[in-house]
């Protein structure tokens, strides 16, 4: 689906479609629209409305449950020539970019809440896409590495079921990034509840701690982030399954850029180099 289909869905929806009425912020797996004072958001085909009726719901619950979140516009997702179509009240403009600091009080009140009622959320499936992404590489990544993924994946999947958390187990974001993170003038608010889900709250804590060892993120900053959620992952003995879990994951999804990616490619034999030279603090980047 491009810019361009994603127009013709707004029009089908009864929903304006043209510049400026209907600006485009983000086209991925989702065409993502502000519309007025709506956010208007596309799914790429039908297999995803489940998912979007899932995210309408849990929208609903963690306002019931008073967390600061993104608001449906609608309940119910609509299903629009194959393609599910959300609305969404759009946040005010953001008064400052959203730091680590602003998701631990959030991610606190996400870890104290129970499993919802009214649905079940899924697992955290964080090495279930191993092998599409792999196999979506195809012939532009060298076989061994793609075999030495499989390996880790094969490793680190039952390492990860077996752990002891040192937190209840419980709904969690799933991709808990600052980037997920709106700071608008009542605070900061949490955006993104696509990777939902029901699993060691660990996860959610794991993602700074690779930030700061991979990607660069400020270790003041980390430890502010730790500071306000009050404990730091790195303490618990299960943290480095988690991480070689996700960095497994991490390579994989950059692998099935290569084909068409030349920098997707370097990038992805870096990451992989460094995981074979059991190299924790190696710099990892976008490309």
């Amino acid at each position: 689906m491009d810019e361009a289909r994603a127009r013709e869905i707004l029009t089908a929806a009864e929903l304006p479609a043209r510049e400026p009425e209907a600006s485009l912020l983000a086209l991925g797996e989702n065409a993502v629209f502000g519309v007025g004072g709506l956010v208007v958001k596309i799914g790429r085909d039908a297999e995803l409305l489940a998912r979007a009726e899932r995210e309408l719901a849990l929208a609903d619950w963690l306002a019931e449950s008073g967390v600061p979140a993104v608001r449906a516009a609608e309940p119910k997702p609509r299903l629009v020539e194959g393609h599910p179509v959300t609305l969404w009240h759009r946040l005010p403009d953001a008064v400052r970019p959203a730091e680590p600091r602003d998701l631990a009080p959030l991610l606190r009140r996400v870890h104290a809440l129970p499993e919802p009622a009214p649905f079940t959320l899924p697992r955290r499936e964080l090495l279930g896409e191993v092998e599409r992404w792999l196999r979506l590489a195809g012939d532009a990544i060298d076989p061994a590495d793609a075999a030495f993924l499989r390996e880790r994946r094969d490793s680190f999947a039952p390492a990860a079921a077996a752990l002891t958390p040192h937190l209840t187990p419980g709904p969690v974001h799933g991709d808990a990034l600052p980037r997920n993170v709106h700071v608008g003038p009542d605070g900061p608010v949490l955006v993104d509840l696509e990777t939902f889900s029901s699993d060691l709250r660990e996860h959610d804590l794991v993602v700074l701690a690779l930030s700061r060892d991979r990607y660069g993120l400020d270790p003041a900053a980390y430890d502010a982030f730790t500071e306000a959620y009050g404990w730091d992952v790195r303490d618990w003995e299960g943290c480095a399954v988690l991480r070689g879990a996700r960095e497994t994951a991490s390579c994989a999804w950059v692998a099935q850029h290569a084909p068409t990616n030349p920098k997707a490619l370097a990038e992805f034999e870096r990451r992989v180099a460094s995981l074979r030279d059991g190299d924790p603090e190696v710099r990892w980047y976008p490309f």
